[in-house]
């Protein structure tokens, strides 16, 4: 970990411990969810086997690479960015349920860290979990109590509703007011990057729904999408290591 890392932590070591407690209530909300999916379906198997474990990692340790390559989009204000993490996420989510999903999405803020450190003050970084778990939770939870392509597509277009409306809201009462306190910035000066780009921003209600919700949507689509496309055809190898072991463990899970 890198001195710059090290000294983050301790000088935001309070915020640091809130944003903590929030990983362990969304890991403990996807936990309760995952129990009761198996309890209804008959599945004995632990929430965390060892295979599931050692798959969390290789996709959390993908995540938070493609999260080091993020994006700026001309129809948003320059701080925000959009990049491919969650998707990942929502597939290991699809595949071992939940929890896996939530965690991969912790996992990868570790590893950005370590490789970029943080420059919002770790603001930043929570957002970024909470946004993304608000996609992949739902997404998951829906998809473990009926295994079929059909409720894979809702859970996607429920996970892209919810949080859209949660990354607005939450960007409009949290996010913006301390990014604004934590760089000096008057809130109005950060509402007229807004109106630069898009007339119709005259506050913090316009600002979130003409910069927020747009970039939160397309992230939501285009993740479902990617997801949709590549998770059939993945799923019997990340799940049992092989087309064949798939097979000899039953047939995959209807997609």
């Amino acid at each position: 970990m890198s001195s710059g890392l090290f000294g983050e932590l301790t000088k935001h070591a309070s915020f640091v411990a809130v944003c903590l407690v929030i990983v362990v209530v969304m890991v403990a909300i996807a936990y309760f969810f995952e129990k009761a999916a198996k309890k209804k379906s008959g599945d004995k198997e632990r929430v965390l086997a060892t295979r599931k474990i050692v798959m969390i990692g290789v996709f959390s340790a993908i995540s938070g690479i493609l999260y080091c390559f993020d994006f700026g989009l001309p129809i948003t204000a320059p701080f925000y960015k959009l990049d491919f993490s969650e998707l990942p996420a929502l597939i290991a989510g699809f595949a071992f349920g939940p929890v896996a999903g939530v965690m991969v999405e912790f996992i990868k803020e570790i590893v950005k860290l370590v490789i970029k450190s943080t420059s919002t003050a770790f603001v930043g970084d929570l957002a970024n979990f909470l946004i993304g778990c608000m996609l992949v939770l739902p997404a998951s939870v829906i998809y473990q109590y009926h295994k079929s392509k059909k409720s894979a597509v809702i859970g996607c277009a429920a996970g892209t509703v919810i949080m859209t409306i949660f990354g607005t809201w939450f960007n409009a009462i949290y996010l913006l007011p301390t990014f604004a306190q934590l760089y000096g910035l008057p809130l109005e000066e950060i509402i007229g990057m807004g109106t630069a780009i898009n007339a119709g921003v005259k506050d913090i209600t316009t600002f979130v729904i003409f910069m927020v919700a747009p970039i939160n949507i397309i992230k939501g689509v285009g993740i479902s999408v990617l997801t949709m496309l590549v998770y059939k055809r993945i799923s019997p190898i990340i799940k049992y290591g092989s087309a064949a072991q798939s097979s000899r463990r039953g047939a995959a899970d209807a997609q």
